[in-house]
């Protein structure tokens, strides 16, 4: 993109540079432009509005603009009078090339109120006067005089402004119908007859300022960006309003409204987190390399004696990890969409990169319970119900005989084949491996089996579903992606991938009563760690109260006492039950294989999608093809929960 050359610091925006960011609006391209005095203007496209926020040239006013530098059309200046003309002009073209693309023009600018009574007569309530009261409250002022003001924008707004939270607060809205939308000192951006003329509409709106200390200026981090996330989809939602009230745009929603353009620091920030998590394999370094050993070690000393486990080396440094991890500048994200998944993501390495150097002391348990989360009542007496109602005994699991790793390997390798001839980067390999023993894992868009793997022949389909269909497909579409983050992981992607993977064995049949069962123990057994019962009370209670048979207890006790207790387990059941909750109240499917995302990320996904910043998935699991696949979904979506699932599968 042709840039011009950057202004000088005491520059005046001149007509000439006027007419080229004009020009290029007309053509529809995007303008991001320096100006004078650390201003900046940023039109991701052309849109019906344009966020502005004026520096008040007598007073320092810290973290204000980063209230607007988000938006996809913003315009920062200084609003000191050497600049007004200039500021004005610009301003004045902008809506008027703007109008008449899309028949009206919305200007919303931005202030923060100042010392008792403002402009808009909002209250500056931010001041820390060393009391016990709670922080006050997120405020919010709306100045709408004018000819022709905008009401459905302007109810929009303080509907949703209302809803803004912060600290456990919800916004206050004052709405002023007689006060001109400008600060205190300032003149109006348009005037009142040239707004008429030119079919543009403005609001002013005024922030109490609760983001920054009064005496000392200091922004606080946390509120800012609280502050920014709901501020910024109330200006979303207002616009959208707008657009559909005065313009001849409809957007499809509110989201598409946002921006579209990343800036360098966005790709930066993405890649430096993604060579930090593709550094080590949090799951492989916490599961034993001595499985076998251990469990034959057990059964001699007659279950009496706890076994002992043994781990791969690190192969990073922690230490440096986190090094690496804080300087990642995340703060220089202005989008706050992106800004807080990848503040999302770096907090979850920093636990997962903790918990490498805890693996094997008492402290993993607790980092554990941090990322998983606590186990929820709701979920264990669901999981005590299904073990106490299926039964412990099934020809699910007997009927067929076994198959063994190397079988596993090739029926999973044909179907990764089927996938890589529709998808070319579909690049992912199986192994075969000595040092797991026992089970399957993803690792790094792989397949790994243990070399002692046994599935009975009926759960084949379902295991290579599970593996393939799900957690391979969501990394590969994930790669498919502007962002590393959808193939690395978002944060907490843990539960919505094994509810996704748990689902695909339902949908194509494979959800066997000894499976949900398993489903269940492993959670009863992650509330036994966590309540501090030992892993030989825990084998006990599996073999004594829900007759598993000793093998499988020791293999779900271990998988929950791993690296000195990992709770990941509890997220199988958990994840299902979030699935079916979506799917219940009408959520799509397809969506979810956008990449490893979390169920709290669902929305910002469909915002981000919406935007065209992600792309859809190029891969949709082929199960979903299959007409019963398809008949057990419409079932799902009728209300089915997971005891269902299985009085269903008896039938």
């Amino acid at each position: 993109m042709k840039r011009a050359k950057p202004t000088s610091a005491r520059q005046r925006i001149s007509d000439e540079f006027i007419d080229e960011v004009c020009a290029r609006l007309r053509e529809g391209k995007r303008v991001r432009r320096t100006l004078p005095d650390g201003g900046r203007l940023h039109v991701d496209r052309p849109l019906p509005f344009l966020c502005v926020y004026r520096r008040p040239a007598d007073r320092p006013d810290a973290g204000t603009e980063r209230l607007v530098n988000g938006e996809a059309s913003f315009l920062i200046v200084p609003g000191a009078p050497l600049h007004r003309k200039g500021v004005a002009a610009l301003v004045r073209r902008l809506a008027e090339t703007l109008a008449e693309r899309f028949g009206a023009f919305l200007i919303l600018e931005v202030w923060s109120a100042s010392g008792g009574t403002s402009a808009a007569g909002l209250t500056d309530a931010s001041g820390d006067d060393g009391s016990t009261r709670p922080a006050p409250r997120p405020g919010f002022a709306l100045a709408t005089r004018g000819p022709d003001a905008p009401r459905g924008a302007i109810d929009t707004l303080a509907k949703s402004l209302r809803r803004v939270r912060v600290q456990r607060r919800t916004g206050e809205v004052e709405v002023h119908e007689h006060t001109y939308g400008h600060p205190l000192g300032m003149p109006m951006l348009v005037s009142i007859k040239e707004l008429g003329r030119l079919g543009c509409r403005l609001i002013g709106v005024e922030v109490r300022p609760i983001y920054r200390d009064a005496a000392t200026g200091a922004v606080y981090p946390a509120t800012i960006r609280a502050l920014r996330l709901g501020f910024s989809r109330a200006l979303k939602q207002a616009f959208y309003a707008f657009a559909r009230d005065h313009t001849r745009v409809r957007p499809q929603h509110y989201y598409a409204l946002g921006r579209r353009a990343m800036v360098k620091a966005v790709w930066e920030v993405d890649r430096r987190l993604a060579e930090i998590a593709d550094t080590f394999d949090f799951l492989l370094q916490a599961t034993p390399v001595n499985v076998e050993p251990a469990w034959r070690e057990f059964r001699r000393n007659l279950f009496q004696v706890p076994p002992v486990f043994h781990y791969r080396p690190l192969a990073a440094d922690p230490v440096r990890l986190k090094r690496r991890l804080y300087e990642v500048p995340i703060e220089r994200i202005e989008d706050p969409t992106l800004a807080q998944l990848f503040r999302e993501r770096q907090d979850d390495l920093d636990r997962k990169i903790t918990l490498l150097t805890d693996i094997g002391t008492p402290r993993f348990v607790l980092g554990s319970l941090q990322i998983y989360g606590r186990i929820e009542t709701s979920l264990l007496m669901l999981a005590h119900e299904l073990l106490s109602t299926v039964p412990p005994r099934s020809r699910d699991s007997s009927s067929g005989g076994q198959v063994d790793a190397a079988e596993l390997a090739r029926r999973a390798a044909e179907e990764i084949d089927a996938y890589r001839a529709r998808h070319p980067q579909f690049a992912a390999k199986v192994s075969v491996r000595d040092d797991m023993y026992w089970g399957l894992l993803v690792s790094k868009g792989d397949l790994l089996i243990g070399r002692q793997t046994r599935v009975p022949a009926g759960r084949v389909d379902a295991l290579v579903q599970h593996e393939v269909g799900t957690h391979l497909v969501t990394y590969y579409n994930g790669r498919a992606q502007p962002f590393r983050q959808l193939y690395t992981g978002l944060a907490g992607f843990d539960g919505l991938q094994e509810g996704l993977a748990v689902l695909a064995e339902y949908l194509v049949g494979g959800l066997s009563r000894p499976r949900i069962r398993l489903l269940a123990a492993r959670v009863v057994a992650a509330h036994q760690l966590v309540e501090g019962a030992s892993l030989i009370d825990t084998f006990r209670m599996l073999c004594r109260t829900y007759e598993f048979p000793q093998r499988q207890a020791f293999t779900i006790a271990m998988r929950v006492y791993r690296a000195g207790g990992l709770t990941k387990d509890v997220v199988y059941l958990r994840g299902l039950v979030e699935i079916l909750e979506h799917l219940r109240g009408g959520g799509e499917l397809e969506p979810l294989f956008v990449g490893k995302i979390a169920v709290e990320h669902i929305p910002l996904v469909r915002e981000l999608t919406l935007r065209e910043v992600l792309r859809p998935p190029p891969i949709t699991p082929h199960y979903l093809d299959r007409p019963e696949a398809r008949d057990r979904l419409q079932r799902l979506r009728s209300g089915l929960a997971v005891r269902d699932l299985v009085q269903r599968e008896k039938r």
